[in-house]
């Protein structure tokens, strides 16, 4: 039986990971959040104390002794470093920005790329990011550029932080917003883009249930 891939790409807050969660849930496939695995190299050189904007040489050496592994339990997606469950810990602006940065080094887009594609290739998968139609999944079955204003991502992004009792205020996370947008578009690898042939959803003015059903629907009419 053929396997079938859908790459999500979009910003930074745009809702990928729930929204490919909860459509991959309807599908019955299995969801991989690409963007964790980044966090979690990115997560790793920030603990190491490692100058994230400064240090590409020291970043692509992390990757010698560094083990990431992805994890399904109950159906959830579920990431660890170093033998460590570090789902919660990545979930940080601090983690996000690290991830951004970490992502530009080219040894760590290698060393991620063969894990991503070995998945791919025997699963029925919705794999979100940041290049995935472009680079990771070029030959995908479904392609869907997910997006939304950077106002309306960084209140979704506040409000999320708030329910989290972590200490944000919504200037500093559209600020980060931006920067990581501009950031992830202009690295020299790999940069944030649509692919030609993918479907553009911008769910800027639409809720979380709307996203969700724009997306299965997006998916269940091109498959």
């Amino acid at each position: 039986m053929k396997v079938i891939n859908v790459a999500i790409d979009g910003p930074a807050g745009a809702g990928k990971s729930t929204i490919s969660r909860k459509a991959a849930a309807e599908l019955g496939f299995i969801y991989i959040d690409t963007g964790a695995l980044y966090r979690t190299v990115g997560l790793n050189a920030l603990r190491l104390g490692v100058d994230i904007q400064n240090d590409e040489a020291v970043i692509s050496t992390l990757t010698d002794d560094l083990k990431v592994e992805l994890k399904f339990t109950d159906g959830e997606q579920r990431m660890f470093l170093n033998g460590e469950d570090v789902s919660s810990d990545i979930r940080t602006p601090e983690a996000s920005m690290a991830a951004s940065r970490v992502s530009a080094v080219p040894k760590v887009r290698q060393y991620l790329f063969d894990l991503q594609k070995n998945l791919a290739k025997s699963n029925n998968c919705i794999m979100d990011g940041r290049d995935i139609g472009t680079v990771v999944l070029p030959d995908a079955d479904v392609k869907i550029f997910l997006t939304a204003s950077p106002e309306a991502r960084a209140e979704r992004r506040y409000k999320e932080l708030k329910e989290k009792g972590v200490e944000a205020s919504y200037e500093e996370v559209l600020n980060d917003m931006i920067k990581r947008d501009y950031d992830d578009s202009h690295r020299a690898i790999a940069p944030l883009k649509q692919a030609d042939d993918a479907i553009l959803c911008d769910t800027s003015d639409i809720d979380l249930q709307q996203s969700i059903e724009l997306i299965i629907n997006t998916i269940k009419e091109n498959i």
